[in-house]
Order: structure tokens, then C-alpha cells, then sequence
């Protein structure tokens, strides 16, 4: 039952959280939406930044992990970068909430809670760091400014989970394969090159 509640409580921070933005979000709110009385929900919470922290850890540890398993002993970084790629767009079009959480709601952390979240983050951050300076240092990539356009792909495959709807034109598999296409391109790599190709979902 405590585990069930205490998932309830996430929930309801998730989508509090996402809608309203942390300081938005009042301690009746999240009650109100798991539930329970305001004093009981501190049993299941701890404080609102603990959930919210808790919140960024879970879906970047899961991002992190995922991302890992996909390009560890992967040498071609063109395919590195695009399934890193893919599984961005994918959990951003997948966990809106929680994603647009992370993106957006880490400047609110105190510096100590804020250091450990901002640690998984860069971890994850630095797999495609590696994938782009690889391509570059072996000539698959020819983009003269690697880190500004690691940012601006990870900025546009943010931008998912504002807009994407599953009733939209094109299924979630052929999304993310066109973003990892334009990806491809934006650092001066043709996507055909790539032994997996860009035109199929993973």
C-alpha cells in the first residue's frame, strides 16, 4: 500500500510539476491531486525539492543506462550519434512531463541536490560529446564547431516533448529516424553512410 501511494505521489508531482513548475506547484496541490491530507503526504514525499530531485534522478538514470547500453563497443560514431538520437526523441515523446521537467526545473535544486542531478545529466551529455568528437577526430564528421552543434541537437530533440502527439502523420519509429537524419547532417556526415541506415526504426 505505501509503495502505491508513494508512486501516486510521484504521479501527481509529475504532472504538477510539468504544468505549473516547481515554485508554481503549493504543497495543497500535490495533496489534493494524490489524494491525501497534507500531513500525510509528507510521510510519503519527504520535501517537495526531495520529490523533485527524485524525479530528475530516476528519469536521467534511466536515460543514462539506456543510452549506455545502446553505444557501449559501438566504434562507428555515426551510429552512436544516431541512436543516441533516436532514444532521445523517443523518451521525450514517450515521458513529456518528466522530461520537461529535467530540462527545465534544475536551476530551482539547492547547489548540494543540484550537484548530483547536474553529475547524471553531464554523464549522459558526455556520450554525445564523445560520439561527435570521435566522427570528428576520424573524419566521419566535418563540423568545425562540435560542442555548439552537440547543443543544438540536443536542444531540438528536447523540443519533442512540447509538441509530439502519437495521432500526428508520422509514427514515433519514423520521427526518430528523420531526427537522427537531420542529426547526421548537422554534423557534415551523409545518414546513408551508416551500416544501419536512417530510413527504419530501431
Amino acid at each position: 500500500m505505501a509503495l502505491d501511494t508513494r508512486e501516486r505521489v510521484r504521479r501527481a508531482a509529475v504532472k504538477l510539476f510539468a504544468a505549473k513548475g516547481f515554485h508554481g506547484t503549493g504543497i495543497r496541490d500535490l495533496a489534493q491531486e494524490s489524494n491525501l491530507s497534507t500531513a500525510s503526504l509528507y510521510h510519503y514525499m519527504g520535501s517537495k525539492e526531495e520529490l523533485l530531485a527524485d524525479i530528475m534522478r530516476g528519469c536521467l538514470r534511466t536515460l543514462l543506462d539506456s543510452a549506455t547500453a545502446q553505444t557501449t563497443d559501438v566504434e562507428d560514431p555515426a551510429i552512436r550519434l544516431s541512436r543516441l538520437v533516436k532514444l532521445h526523441v523517443r523518451t521525450h515523446a514517450r515521458l513529456p512531463r518528466e522530461t520537461r521537467i529535467v530540462d527545465h526545473e534544475i536551476h530551482v535544486l539547492a547547489p548540494a541536490t543540484r550537484r548530483s542531478v547536474v553529475a547524471l545529466r553531464d554523464s549522459y551529455e558526455s556520450l554525445w560529446a564523445d560520439a561527435v568528437a570521435d566522427g570528428v577526430a576520424s573524419g566521419v564528421f566535418t563540423t568545425a564547431h562540435p560542442g555548439v552543434t552537440r547543443l543544438a541537437l540536443l536542444e531540438m530533440c528536447n523540443g519533442v516533448a512540447r509538441w509530439y502527439s502519437p495521432r500526428g502523420s508520422m509514427s514515433l519509429d519514423d520521427l526518430a529516424s528523420h531526427y537522427a537524419d537531420v542529426a547526421l547532417r548537422a554534423v557534415g556526415a551523409c545518414p546513408q553512410r551508416s551500416p544501419e541506415g536512417q530510413s527504419k526504426g530501431e
